[in-house]
């Protein structure tokens, strides 16, 4: 059972607190590193890491005279540190700092959301199982086309599941990376070890070329990983809310105890939290263009990214936890009616046979287009006029130069159609 939505730890990622915790283990370490090269005192080093603290309303207080967030957090660590603090941020600039620490948010991110997906896909894989068999009509345009199973459909959603999972690790590998370069990433004023030791210890690569930031292409990527897994959950939720419509009814979100579908009408059980997220999945994909956007800095940098990131990434990441936990917990508590799949399979008087009505026909020597033609004619009449397709056929004068009462008939087998499914379900790991 899937618990059902909390505040996440997702939020607590993208913190001020968390912020600033990160980016003072990046500020310990570079001095770390430092001292193991000779270049300041190694018991500086150590003083540092017993004292180097902060408050954040300290950090709010300076901030309001340096009107520099970066400026105003190292002030605080070096009077916390006292002497030793001449060594805080010895040869870096901001971005080695900003950049490597929000590297380490966006790793935790993904590891919260590539949880969430696998929860998701561990639920899908149960509900295909269960559904393997349940045949319902599939539709293309909206109308009917041939028998599929309702388990075939989730085991869709599976596999594209799997491929979010896939993308989801491509994009931490893609942001796990940090930068202790300085201010055009030339090194003129820190050594390269030191980046190799930060970067080591806090589990990310270092940038084999930056400049004063690492490039936003990287982040750009992230964030388009972020809306293509939104936008499978929109697909989904798009699907289920087809299939609860009155006259389909075929799936339907659980309605709960005491719950309300309108203010108005009583009757009313709506597909409300499949809207939501539907809704919600069109933020986190207008993301995207801000995020490509960011890619184009002037020069060594500018900070039109920066304003852009504390939006985006924090509620990207926020939205996409809270989309998939509250879309699992829809799958997994879906109520599902197979008697109505049964009855909407014959809405169109068994027009839906006519692939292999044609087929029949065509073995039996007919040209394509003439059989094309002659069960056109046959099933649209069944369709329009509500006539049983079988027994046309059977009176059908043509159909009867080449098809006996008992091809007709095995010609409405169902299990004919999903024969194969276990086939694509073991191509599917399902």
């Amino acid at each position: 059972m899937i618990p059902r939505y909390t505040l996440p730890e997702m939020g607590k990622i993208w913190t001020e607190q968390n912020k600033f915790d990160k980016m003072l283990e990046v500020e310990i370490l570079a001095c770390e590193a430092l001292a193991k090269l000779g270049e300041i005192p190694k018991s500086a080093a150590v003083n540092i890491r017993r004292r180097a603290k902060f408050k954040l309303s300290r950090i709010k207080k300076i901030e309001e005279v340096t009107r520099h967030d970066i400026a105003a957090f190292v002030q605080v660590l070096g009077d916390n540190v006292g002497k030793d603090g001449r060594f805080i941020h010895l040869g870096l600039t901001s971005s080695d700092v900003l950049d490597t620490g929000l590297a380490i948010q966006m790793q935790q991110a993904c590891d919260i959301l590539i949880d969430d997906l696998k929860q998701f896909a561990h639920v899908l894989k149960k509900q295909a199982r269960k559904y393997k068999y349940i045949i319902m009509i599939g539709r293309t345009h909206g109308v009917h086309a041939e028998p599929i199973t309702f388990g075939l459909k989730l085991a869709l959603w599976y596999q594209e599941t799997l491929r979010n999972i896939e993308r989801m690790k491509k994009a931490r590998d893609i942001v796990s990376v940090g930068k202790i370069s300085g201010v055009v990433g030339t090194y003129a004023n820190i050594n390269p070890k030191v980046e190799e030791y930060v970067c080591k210890k806090l589990g990310l690569k270092a940038a084999p070329v930056s400049t004063q930031v690492l490039q936003r292409d990287r982040h750009a990527e992230f964030i388009s990983t972020l809306a293509i897994c939104a936008g499978s959950i929109e697909k989904f939720a798009t699907e289920i809310r087809g299939l609860q419509r009155t006259e389909v009814l075929e799936v339907e979100e659980c309605f709960h105890k005491g719950q309300k579908g309108s203010s108005a009408m009583p009757h009313k059980r709506n597909p409300i939290t499949c809207e939501q997220l539907v809704g919600l999945s069109r933020i986190v994909r207008g993301n995207v263009i801000p995020a490509l956007e960011n890619i184009a800095l002037w020069h060594e940098r500018d900070i039109t990214h920066s304003s852009v990131e504390r939006v985006i990434i924090p509620d990207g990441t926020i939205l996409l936890d809270y989309i998939l936990r509250k879309f699992t917990a829809i799958i997994e508590n879906l109520l599902v009616y197979p008697e109505n799949m049964k009855k909407n399979l014959i809405k169109t008087q068994d027009a839906i046979f006519s692939q292999r009505i044609l087929l029949e026909l065509i073995k039996k020597g007919n040209s394509r287009d003439s059989a094309y033609k002659i069960v056109q004619r046959i099933t649209q009449t069944a369709w329009k006029k509500s006539f049983d397709l079988e027994i046309l056929l059977k009176k059908d004068q043509e159909i009867k130069k080449f098809l006996s009462d008992k091809e007709i008939e095995n010609i409405f087998d169902l299990k004919y159609y999903i024969r194969h499914i276990y086939k694509i379900f073991e191509k599917a790991g399902l």
